[in-house]
């Protein structure tokens, strides 16, 4: 089931220092460590090493939510200043309509990557969510999907509050001790006494703070192992009681669509995607140098998990995942049919585009589009430097305004142009963030004829 030459070769030639993968597929499991936990302290990997897992946390908040829904304590569709009357965002309409049903589907339409050292206590949360009304409001609420952290930032807050305890109390009663996770944390000293990897950026070196901090948590705070992970994956199919069938078909319904490829769209958490006639529930998550990967196909009974500690983990898992969708359930990757779009129709897309995490410029190169991200800082902290980035990757376009690179470590990551009314361009969204254009490109017409290769 697992690939391990593959991996292996993954791993030397991404220089990945250490992973931690596992694969369940009915009644059939497998899981493994492969490298060290660090670098500069190192120590095998192996099936019970902790990781951060990122944004993956975010489906276990949704979870925790629609467990509050099933009790009657909580409702999706319920203005947010319902539970939180103080809430307040940069557009008033937002402050008074958003629902959990917004948070949790990324529509809310701020911008969300918001850190701030807010400090560790039991008020945390509490104080970060008082920070956000001084995000920009990007588009109007509900219309436009757009990763973000922030608003699962206020969906914990709501969860403590109608939950009555912190946040973390909370998701350990809700989900992690309903379904037997008992080495699943939150803090730094409940890790310390057991193994745990450190994340590293792509020159090799520890990343530090290891913390992402605790007004996070919601987000993407929790630590925990490849065996435990898979637990919970199997608790998608095997859920016992644990959700109703209802509260299940909630989470995985389609609340929007987040571009790349037909079929793909945001339920409540949990991203879908539409493979050969099944759904796949997937999430990825990356924190401070930890990148991670959670994939499952519920009918099939089957679950894929990638742990690693570098800032190329997410290409291993990318490469993981095809290997062994394939070899599993007989998936073969999407065949992209690109469009060839001659220099002068491609000028209109060069330009930088900027986010409040990076700046992407795109230029024209040999006939070919190229990418190239550059951090501008403030993750974990908002005073932490920018890291190493990835170097730049050619594009190739599949369909009106929507391209996916083709160079690795980028290889397979998908990005999409959103336009005015009036034609030009508004957005360029990557990674799931909205970028606005530095210098807004000039419209061209609409050529008569794309060529397919």
């Amino acid at each position: 089931m697992i690939p391990t030459g593959r991996v292996r070769e993954l791993m030397d030639g991404l220089a990945v220092p250490g992973i931690a993968l596992g694969v369940v597929h009915g009644d059939a499991s497998e899981v493994a460590g492969f490298g060290v936990t660090s670098l500069a302290n190192p120590l095998p990997v192996d099936e019970d090493t902790l990781f951060q897992i990122g944004s993956i946390t975010k489906t276990f908040t949704a979870t925790a939510a629609m467990r509050l829904v099933e009790a009657g304590e909580l409702a999706l569709d319920e203005p947010v200043r319902t539970y939180l009357p103080d809430l307040r965002m940069a557009d008033e309409a937002v402050t008074y309509g958003v629902t959990m049903r917004h948070l949790l589907s990324h529509t809310g339409g701020w911008a969300g990557d918001h850190f701030a050292s807010i400090g560790r206590g039991d008020d945390a949360l509490a104080r970060m969510v008082s920070t956000l009304d001084r995000l920009e409001q990007l588009t109007p609420l509900g219309q436009v999907w757009s990763y973000n952290n922030a608003g699962f930032y206020i969906a914990g807050r709501v969860i403590e509050v109608v939950a009555g305890r912190p946040f973390e109390d909370a998701l350990r009663e809700l989900v992690l001790e309903p379904l037997g996770l008992e080495r699943s944390f939150f803090f730094a000293d409940e890790v310390i006494t057991h193994r745990f990897v450190v994340g590293h950026d792509r020159s090799g070196a520890v990343l530090r703070p290891w913390s992402i901090g605790r007004p996070a948590a919601a987000a993407g705070g929790l630590i925990t192992s490849v065996h435990e992970l898979l637990r919970y994956a199997r608790a998608q199919w095997e859920p016992d009681g644990f959700l109703s069938d209802a509260s299940i078909a909630e989470l995985r319904r389609p609340h929007a669509g987040i571009g790349g490829l037909p079929g793909d769209a945001v339920g409540l958490g949990w991203y879908l995607s539409a493979r050969e006639g099944r759904v796949l529930l997937r999430h990825t998550g990356g924190t401070n140098g930890q990148m991670s990967l959670l994939v499952v196909a519920p009918n099939d009974r089957f679950a894929l998990a990638v742990l690693s500690n570098q800032d190329n983990g997410m290409a291993l898992a990318s490469a993981l995942q095809t290997e062994v969708l394939r070899a599993e359930l007989g998936i073969e990757p999407p065949a992209d049919h690109v469009v060839e779009l001659p220099e002068d129709e491609l000028r209109e897309y060069e330009g930088a585009y900027e986010s409040q995490t990076q700046v992407v410029t795109l230029a024209l190169s040999d006939g070919a589009l190229v990418l190239e991200s550059v951090g501008k800082g403030g993750f974990p902290e908002p005073d932490s430097p920018p890291r190493p980035g990835p170097p730049p990757s050619r594009l190739v376009f599949t369909g009106r305004d929507a391209v996916v690179a083709v160079d690795s470590p980028l290889q397979g990551a998908r990005a999409e142009f959103l336009r005015e009314p009036d034609g030009d361009i508004a957005w360029l969204r990557y990674g799931g963030r909205l970028h606005r254009p530095t210098r807004r490109p000039s419209r061209t017409p609409e050529p008569a004829e794309r060529r397919p290769r």
